[in-house]
């Protein structure tokens, strides 16, 4: 019996499907094998960073190390390798043609500012004679690169949700952004961050109670108010954010390195610290609070990408201020500029360039 011509269009058919199957798995794997935050520090004795915090207008004291006397430069030598693909190149000049007449928002604590300071200093170094205005505010803060019209935008929330002064005094209300939300709108990006002040007690907690819904709390468990707060933030972003014409980030859990016994060392803090751990686990594994932030993002309608930059961080011990930010102190919660929030927005950059395709793969 010979072969029909319907036999034919159908063996056809199948060849085409099968094809189209095949090259949708090999992209899936593709894709699956090219996470840019998996990946370990790499020591190079010629890398140096794209700018001097010196030649930087934009660093705010607490992050100038070298300004206050690091001695050592080691931890600008670390060049942050993922697996299984590359980051491309940070091109400022690039970015800023690309991004002409744009708005981008960092939104969150000092974390964000420590992020917002480093963007901005990498721009500048890109193209240092370009005219740019600076605005440093509570809680609006700008650079504006005016030749270009790009505009960075830091607006300083320390929780998202909203604190507000009553007559009980000082009340954290776990629903509700109304204090801030306008200001985020009409963005072209946005990057949110929160979680260093949730677990603040005594004197450097600023909130007298928390409100949930029509109840006050005198305290709460601190995992438990920090997933009420960030689920209003994922409403908020849900609800009023065009996701079609702007790009949601978080910048996932920043982590401290305050505890030795963290790193499987008996040092107390950070202090004296010049080389970040080898490998690419963190001994005391994931913080709660980063599970809590991938699990809202995952139930969210809208697109968010986690810059998920919690473990490479982790592994930068020896990145911090230290004692040289300045005060006196020890800062093993911020990082020094240049250094660790660089590669930061060199993920930032790789998420927003043509060929990122805004996953957390770079094809």
């Amino acid at each position: 019996m010979g072969t029909t011509p319907l036999s034919l269009f159908i063996l056809l058919l199948f060849s085409v499907f099968a094809e189209a199957e095949h090259a949708s798995i090999l992209r899936s794997k593709k894709e699956s094998a090219c996470d840019l935050f998996e990946g370990k520090w790499a020591y190079e004795a010629g890398a140096e960073p794209l700018y001097e915090s010196s030649s930087c207008p934009f660093i705010d004291p607490e992050f100038d190390c070298l300004k206050y006397g690091r001695p050592d430069r080691n931890y600008l030598k670390y060049v942050w390798t993922p697996d299984s693909c590359s980051i491309p190149s940070f091109d400022g000049e690039g970015f800023l043609n690309r991004y002409k007449g744009k708005k981008i928002m960092f939104v969150g604590d000092s974390l964000s500012l420590n992020q917002w300071n480093s963007l901005a200093c990498m721009l500048h170094a890109s193209v240092p004679q370009a005219k740019y205005s600076y605005t440093r505010k509570t809680p609006l803060s700008s650079v504006i690169f005016q030749d270009y019209g790009v505009s960075i935008l830091l607006y300083h929330t320390t929780f998202l949700v909203d604190l507000v002064q009553e007559p009980i005094g000082w009340v954290l209300q776990l629903d509700s952004i109304t204090q801030g939300g306008s200001a985020w709108q009409g963005m072209d990006v946005l990057v949110f961050n929160s979680w260093h002040w949730w677990i603040h007690t005594g004197r450097s907690q600023p909130w007298n109670y928390m409100q949930d819904g029509s109840k006050l709390y005198k305290d709460m468990d601190r995992l438990t108010a920090f997933a009420k707060g960030l689920t209003t933030w994922a409403e908020w972003v849900d609800q009023n954010v065009d996701t079609s014409k702007t790009r949601v980030f978080f910048q996932g859990i920043s982590p401290t390195h305050y505890q030795g016994k963290d790193w499987n060392e008996t040092s107390r803090s950070c202090r004296g610290e010049e080389q970040p751990l080898s490998g690419s686990t963190y001994p005391a594994g994931s913080p709660p609070a980063a599970d809590i932030v991938k699990r809202i993002i995952n139930k969210m309608s809208k697109p968010v990408y986690l810059l998920d930059i919690t473990t490479l961080s982790q592994l930068r011990k020896d990145a911090h201020p230290s004692s040289y930010g300045g005060d006196g102190g020890t800062d093993c919660s911020h990082w020094c500029l240049p250094g660790l929030p660089d590669t930061w927005n060199d993920l930032l950059y790789a998420a927003l360039v043509p060929g990122c395709g805004g996953k957390t793969v770079c094809l």
